[in-house]
């Protein structure tokens, strides 16, 4: 073999280069972290230093609508869409919260991570409680309730650091709000860390020969040996090249789910996909703009008059508790907030709880019924859920664009294709695992009957909000 030929059998592909290349500049990655870091204190604490921007304001001329437009309309809605596309590139290079409990943690106590933290229902339900109270306070519309929320969430990642943990990200592999959905979206990124575990196992024996192996600090408390997948990587890129065994790789984007998902998925990956994305989700989402909500609170309020109950009424609720802005025009009484609460956990208990038995449904299909291949079949709807939250957050960057007279003649069309292209990739999921079980072409037929059934109850949540209510 020429020289030529061998140094193009040993050049790196661009994307373990690129893994690579994130290792050597792992100080200047550091760095755009904590300009995130300031970029995000400045979004969210100004603002709430302001008054409330009025009838006259626009994106381009007040702070407050700009952050507004930046956080809700930009930022949420394209990051969800980056942990597919990219992996969790996200936490490992961008999120001001991770920086800051890793750079807290570098300084805190060191104490050891305490059982009650390590409970597996942490991300389901952090992110319920939060979604829940975001829409109580109005988080997408007002400065303090952003300040509230996201500001409260950044405070408790810097005391966990400072507690628990030593230059680790005990929050966000624990207790992070978001970090169960970003888990399950980065299952289908199009390429991981991989490791090899032959080169592993080299790498002690060249130890053993003089060879310097420099030890790895994986913030997110991975096991780096037995690795799989991209679930909870960071892809800090801090372990690329470690031992010659881990690099930067391509892969298909269903690998995760429907090979390593068997063994990886839990009923709380389960709980957070159909009564966390498909349920408490579509509920905050939903609310707004539903008249079932209008009819029911005009209801309740006719009854409680009628029988001289007015407490409920009354609108003296602190604005940390429920909505509170009299000179916006913006206030929640006690029953406002309570049906608030009440509907978002009543649709995700009425979505979740349909999806579950359809699943159910479909997994008996497939044979003897057993939890871990419903959870495992549960994932094949991981691209429509993430789908459907991006569809919510995006009608925020909607209705700012529309306020501004931007024209959205286009917005339809783009809904539709996005619930199109996730429900054939949901489709495609859910026939890839069912092959991986012995039964015949008819019994995953009709376990594809049941999981079409699923498809179409969570397409009904989107149809009625696009469009169903739209026309009244």
């Amino acid at each position: 073999m020429t020289d030529v030929a061998i140094s193009q059998a040993t050049r790196p592909s661009k994307l373990k280069a690129a893994g690579q290349w994130m290792q050597r500049h792992g100080a200047a990655i550091r760095g755009i972290q904590w300009v995130v870091v300031a970029l995000y204190a400045f979004l969210i604490i100004v603002p709430a230093c302001m008054p409330l921007p009025g009838d006259t304001a626009h994106l381009w001329n007040n702070l407050t609508l700009a952050a507004q437009f930046v956080f809700w309309g930009i930022w949420w809605p394209f990051v969800l869409l980056s942990m597919v596309m990219l992996g969790r590139v996200w936490c490992g290079v961008l999120c001001p919260e991770g920086a800051l409990a890793e750079f807290a943690s570098r300084y805190g106590r060191g104490r050891a991570i305490p059982r009650w933290m390590r409970w597996g229902g942490w991300p389901f339900a952090a992110f319920g409680i939060t979604t829940i109270y975001g829409q109580m306070v109005s988080v997408y519309q007002y400065p303090k309730a952003v300040l509230l929320v996201l500001g409260g969430s950044t405070f408790a990642a810097i005391v966990i650091g400072l507690l628990y943990g030593r230059e680790k990200r005990v929050w966000c592999k624990y207790l992070c709000p978001v970090n169960g959905v970003f888990s399950l979206l980065a299952r289908l990124a199009p390429f991981h860390f991989k490791v090899d575990e032959d080169a592993w196992r080299r790498s002690y024996t060249e130890g053993e020969h003089g060879h310097r192996v420099i030890p790895i600090n994986c913030a997110p408390l991975l096991p780096l040996r037995s690795m799989k997948g991209s679930a909870a990587c960071h892809m800090c890129g801090r372990c690329s090249d470690h031992r010659d065994a881990i690099a930067l790789t391509w892969r298909v984007p269903s690998t995760e789910v429907v090979e390593l998902g068997a063994k990886q998925a839990s009923v709380w990956d389960t709980a957070l996909i159909l009564y966390g994305l498909l349920g408490i989700a579509i509920g905050a989402f939903h609310w707004t703009a539903s008249p079932w909500f209008i009819d029911a609170k005009q209801f309740l309020a006719t009854w409680l008059i009628d029988h001289n109950i007015m407490w409920p009424l009354d609108t003296n609720a602190p604005w940390f508790l429920f909505t509170h802005y009299p000179e916006q025009n913006d206030v929640f009484s006690w029953l406002d907030g309570t049906m608030v609460i009440g509907y978002i956990v009543g649709t995700g208990l009425a979505y979740g709880t349909a999806l579950l038995l359809l699943m159910m449904g479909a997994t008996r299909m497939l044979g003897r019924f057993e939890m871990r291949r419903m959870h495992h079949f549960t994932q094949s709807l991981i691209p429509l859920a993430g789908a459907g939250v991006f569809l919510g957050l995006s009608a925020t960057t909607l209705s700012l664009l529309r306020a501004e007279h931007v024209p959205l003649w286009w917005a339809s069309d783009v809904r539709i294709a996005i619930l199109v292209a996730s429900n054939a990739w949901s489709a495609w999921l859910g026939w890839l695992v069912a092959r991986r079980y012995p039964v015949g072409i008819f019994a995953r037929a009709a376990a594809m009957v049941w999981l079409f059934a699923a498809l179409a109850v969570v397409d009904s949540a989107w149809w009625l909000m696009f469009w169903g209510w739209a026309a009244h």
